[in-house]
């Protein structure tokens, strides 16, 4: 099978759209579909070939999807503490920087967490399971979602000159991407945790040289 034929299908079919919004949705409670590839992807397309439509169907589609995930994932966490407690306690530092805002700034948890690794699952499960009111919740989730599009655009902005609207390109372009901040933000997690290791170290060593 053509390889450039099946990348051109992708991107260029009709249920472009509508599989964006399900995989966007359906990341929120399980962050593990390749969702902001292909919309890396699609973006890298649309601004390489200048589709300008595209490119607004594809904020669109973005916003709606991150909406609607987030309010499931904020359901389950208001009606199912047991599936998605061990979720919220799992990032033990980002879940206890995520409950140390929430109720009192719901916006700079939501908005903020969105952009770290496993933030948009902690922060929205959270934000149902310490009973944050849905219309307190909605407006932030919006505004996360929003700007978490404006993000990805952006990527896709960047490499859009570089794709010059190939699908082919447009996907390897969205892959790397995808790859490299993953490890980027798996390099920042590893570096935080070594920090936070040697300064619960250093009150055991000062104790120990006193003595």
């Amino acid at each position: 099978m053509d390889v450039f034929a099946v990348c051109d299908a992708l991107l260029h079919g009709p249920w472009l759209l509508p599989l964006l919004v399900v995989l966007i949705a359906v990341d929120g409670p399980f962050p593990m579909f390749p969702s902001e590839t292909l919309l890396m992807s699609a973006a890298a397309m649309a601004f390489g070939s200048g589709d300008a439509t595209l490119v607004v169907a594809l904020f669109v589609v973005a916003v709606a999807g991150s909406v609607l995930g987030d309010l499931l994932v904020f359901w389950l966490g208001r009606c199912s503490h047991r599936l998605l407690g061990r979720a919220v306690d799992a990032e033990v530092g980002l879940s206890a920087w995520v409950r140390r805002h929430l109720l009192l700034r719901p916006g700079i948890a939501l908005v903020g967490a969105r952009f770290v690794p496993g933030g948009r699952l902690v922060s929205t499960a959270a934000a149902g399971r310490y009973g944050l009111a849905l219309h307190r919740f909605l407006p932030w989730t919006v505004a996360s979602s929003a700007a978490w599009s404006v993000y990805m655009l952006l990527i896709g902005l960047a490499l859009g000159p570089i794709t010059g609207g190939s699908p082919l390109l447009s996907l390897l372009a969205g892959a790397v991407m995808a790859v490299l901040t993953g490890l980027g933000f798996a390099v920042v997690g590893w570096v935080r945790k070594a920090r936070a290791a040697r300064a619960a170290e250093q009150p055991v060593r000062v104790l120990v040289s006193t003595r």
